[in-house]
């Protein structure tokens, strides 16, 4: 386990030498003081009365504030999700390969680490950032609303969180497609697809019908049972963040889903690693 923190370690030194993971973090922070100095909201007995951005008056309805975030939470957790995984595709896309590059591996096959090692803790390196920068783009939000209009809760924390888990799997096929290929292009390719594959599998339901009834039907919906439906996920996280009632059946199933399919990927990377030769 020691050799799993100690890679993880390097991938989170490499991110810190990296300016545009700066940049990043600058930029969440920048949005976040900017919502805090430009947003004005007031409040009376828990009821939203008035509300200013940039000075400009956006509403004088008299509703009720939790009622009346909800679709600020909601873009909120769109922007988390989908936002974050695309950044995270982009940014985190060449830490596999650059690590599996040719000299670097060598060397860090000659120190005492088992080969499962490297891809482990690239694995909880990169999902450790992306964890660090959910939370804290998400708490900033909460922070910053709840101390204007005194409504708190955890529903945008949640739904980071959530994107995270979707993360994971998306980031999971890039990590085996490095072992493959040590090209952060592809990885990032792989990494998209994976996204816009995750998209589509959750609306099956909803495609299928238009697809022509055979084999093709059967095909797709034979391949979109095995990816993890990202789009049901999404939708979970944005009902969360607004403390709605789930639109989707079973969240509990849908996490399950992206689990078996993440462990599943990163298996066959392994395996594929052990017995590759340098």
């Amino acid at each position: 386990m020691r050799g799993v923190v100690g890679i993880a370690g390097y991938v989170l030194r490499e991110a810190a030498s990296r300016k545009f993971i700066l940049a990043f973090l600058l930029g969440v922070t920048g949005v976040l003081v900017t919502v805090a100095l430009s947003l004005r909201i007031e409040v009376v007995d828990g009821a939203l009365a008035a509300s200013r951005l940039f000075g400009k008056v956006m509403s004088r309805d008299i509703v009720a504030v939790d009622v009346a975030l909800r679709p600020v939470f909601m873009a909120a957790a769109s922007l988390v999700f989908y936002g974050g995984i695309l950044f995270g595709i982009v940014a985190c896309s060449d830490f596999a390969p650059s690590l599996l590059s040719p000299g670097r591996v060598e060397h860090l096959l000659a120190l005492p680490l088992r080969r499962w090692h490297l891809l482990a803790g690239t694995f909880l390196g990169v999902m450790t950032l992306a964890l660090a920068g959910s939370v804290y783009g998400s708490l900033g939000l909460v922070l910053i609303f709840g101390v204007k209009t005194g409504y708190w809760t955890v529903g945008p924390l949640i739904a980071a969180l959530l994107a995270c888990v979707s993360f994971a799997a998306v980031y999971a096929v890039m990590l085996t497609t490095a072992t493959l290929v040590r090209s952060p292009a592809l990885c990032a390719a792989m990494g998209g697809l994976t996204l816009v594959l995750g998209v589509v599998a959750g609306y099956r339901t909803h495609i299928s019908p238009f697809i022509e009834e055979g084999p093709m039907r059967a095909a797709f919906r034979g391949v979109t049972l095995v990816l993890p439906r990202l789009s049901a996920l999404a939708s979970a996280s944005m009902d969360l963040a607004a403390s709605v009632p789930l639109t989707v059946d079973s969240l509990a199933m849908l996490l399950a889903g992206v689990f078996v399919f993440g462990l599943g990927v990163l298996s066959l990377g392994f395996w594929w690693f052990e017995g590759k030769d340098y």
